[in-house]
């Protein structure tokens, strides 16, 4: 997998536990067995019944729709791709599927809702991003081991026991990393067109500080362009795009450089912290960024596409210009900020889980084997149809019907790296065709968090990271879109974390951090 110290190499066995996000109530591993046993028992028509063999007939099988939710935009054509599907899923499992996108600005809210709830799902996306560690020990999510080994035969054949392990929640494993780039360099992209238009010499920007007169220069000559935007809705430009720091699982308590001699510290009490807030605010002050950032629902690649922005920072990886300009539609050129770094939030933001509330998680591990090994699945749910949303240039390589392009194709998820196995994809003919190699090359170089493969377990500061949540909602993202004056909110925002525990939370992460490190010499 990654260059790294032989214990990680022996397979990463924990999970970074979220320090960002609420926490949810405790549950204990035979509770959630527990949970597997009656969901299966309560249906009666479970596979485990029907077949003790992922090889067994699919005639053997009752029939059974699948239910599967991940954030995205609804798309027009996605009833024709459900009935694509449902051909292949008959054949080989005897089910259908029905497809549940969520936009991503409503994800959070809504996954655990349906989480909560009860709601009938058979497989979730599920992510460090979402609090996906204190989710699985509360008991929403199914442990997946057994199934793994039972009707999963393609996962173990795609996804190394490393990248497994590292959803392991109390030793259990309950969700499946997607195979993708599980590691990243941060960096900005920007419309080449208007760097080629003022002579925008990209090889002297070095910092995020070097942006400052190219954004000056936008705004200057392109008074309608918002120069910087947020990657995603309702996030700061800086963090949603701009890492320096391995988060650890939440940013109460993080590694500054990715190393840091293995010291955790408060981000927002860091220098760093200060400075580029500092930076932000000037630049909201000079109209580089929008002035309603923080409560936004477009994405910068949708600003950008309608062509009210100029760039954004984002998380990249081989390739990546070539993929973002089909995206967005206009050819974009990229700058790299920062070294390429693996951490363990790499590999496990975005996995497939198995909530509790499936009616058949036997056939929900069939469905999730085969988006990890089956390359006509694959392509169908993350391209669409061939011929009416893409066309074949050769085997592998694909591009847009005459008359169609990003703006008005009927399928355009762009998400084929929340799929399962990406590695199956087809590529663009705007893509390098061996792009999925150099992925595969970049991921094993990439350099290691100090950290990697280190857990939080957050049961003891449950009460302190639910009071300091609130308040990184009420400050952080004011500050990161530069909205608010630091010099005058960075200190209340501190002495709010302060007084809800953060310093507690960071004591408490060192503590396990340093008796993680012991067992890694």
């Amino acid at each position: 997998m990654f260059k790294k110290r032989n214990a990680v190499q022996a397979g990463l066995t924990v999970l970074l536990a979220s320090g960002m996000l609420l926490a949810g109530c405790g549950s204990n591993n035979s509770d959630n067995a527990s949970n597997a046993s009656n969901t299966q028992n309560d249906s009666g028509s479970s596979s485990a019944e029907a077949t003790s063999s992922s090889t067994s007939n699919a005639a053997d099988l009752p029939p059974y729709e699948l239910k599967i939710a991940f954030w995205g935009n609804d798309q027009k054509d996605l009833p024709e791709v459900e009935e694509a599907m449902n051909k292949i899923l008959k054949e080989k499992i005897n089910a259908t599927i029905k497809v549940m996108p969520i936009a991503s600005s409503q994800w959070g809210e809504q996954s655990n809702l349906m989480l909560t709830s009860g709601e009938k799902v058979d497989l979730m996306i599920a992510s460090t991003l979402f609090n996906y560690p204190t989710r699985a020990a509360s008991g929403v999510y199914l442990p997946l081991d057994e199934l793994i080994t039972k009707y999963g035969s393609g996962i173990q054949a795609a996804v190394t026991p490393a990248q497994l392990s590292a959803a392991e929640v109390n030793g259990q494993t309950y969700a499946v990393p997607t195979i993708k780039d599980m590691a990243s360099y941060y960096g900005i992209e920007m419309r080449k067109d208007m760097v080629d238009k003022y002579h925008i010499d990209v090889t002297k920007i070095k910092t995020l500080d070097d942006l400052t007169t190219v954004f000056q220069t936008i705004k200057e000559n392109e008074p309608d362009v918002t120069p910087l935007v947020a990657k995603n809705p309702g996030t700061s430009p800086f963090y949603a795009g701009y890492l320096p720091f391995d988060p650890l699982g939440g940013s109460i308590g993080v590694l500054p450089d990715y190393d840091n001699g293995l010291k955790v510290a408060n981000w927002y009490e860091t220098p760093q912290y200060a400075n580029e807030l500092d930076l932000m605010h000037k630049w909201f002050q000079a109209d580089y960024v929008l002035k309603d950032a923080a409560t936004s629902k477009q994405s910068g690649i949708e600003l950008v596409k309608a062509g009210k922005a100029f760039a954004f920072l984002g998380n990249m990886m081989p390739d990546f210009d070539s993929t973002i300009s089909r995206v967005v539609g206009t050819e974009m050129i990229g700058v790299r900020l920062t070294a390429d770094h693996a951490t363990s939030d790499t590999i496990n933001n975005s996995m497939w889980a198995i909530p509790n509330s499936s009616k058949d998680p036997d056939r929900a591990m069939m469905l999730m084997n085969l988006l990890y090994s089956d390359k006509e699945l694959f392509n169908l749910l993350a391209w669409g149809i061939e011929g009416k949303d893409y066309v074949k240039k050769s085997d592998n390589v694909i591009d847009y019907p005459q008359g169609v392009d990003a703006t008005n194709v009927g399928y355009n998820f762009n998400l084929s790296y929340l799929f399962g196995n990406q590695f199956l994809s087809y590529t663009w003919t705007t893509e390098n065709p061996d792009k999925w190699q150099k992925v595969d090359e970049f991921n094993k170089n990439a350099t290691p968090s100090k950290a990697l493969g280190f857990v939080f377990d957050v049961n003891n500061v449950k009460t302190e990271v639910a009071a300091v949540s609130n308040a990184v909602s009420e400050y952080a993202l004011g500050l990161e879109t530069g909205m608010l004056d630091p010099g005058e909110n960075l200190p209340k925002f501190i002495a709010k974390l302060k007084a809800a525990g953060a310093d507690k939370i960071v004591a408490e992460k060192q503590k396990q951090l340093d008796e993680w490190a012991k067992t890694q010499q």
